[in-house]
């Protein structure tokens, strides 16, 4: 029974979660590394979470200080993904 409850609130948790997907260059190099924020680390396992997009993306990544890390410019890639993980698209910002 507290599995059906656990699945139920995290169906509507993901429908209410805002989570921002942004770009940031590091120490002055060219690299690029895409930032997820905003999913809460008590309903969803971020390192499961990781694994699942570095698979998908084919790139490295990390979930450190309570967001997700991924190497590369996955900015559009990711809401997709996201989508189809059952996170609700009007909750999903793409940070130019």
């Amino acid at each position: 029974m507290s599995d059906i409850l656990e699945n139920i609130f995290k169906d509507v948790f993901k429908e209410q979660e805002v989570i921002k997907i942004r770009v940031e260059k590091r120490r002055g190099r060219r690299r690029q590394v895409t930032i997820i924020e905003g999913i809460d680390e008590k309903l969803f396992d971020h390192k499961e979470l990781v694994s699942k997009l570095k698979s998908k993306l084919a790139c490295g990544g990390t979930a450190k200080n309570g967001r997700i890390e991924l190497q590369g410019d996955h900015r559009y890639r990711v809401r997709e993904l996201l989508i189809e993980m059952g996170f609700s698209p009007s909750n999903i910002i793409v940070e130019e």
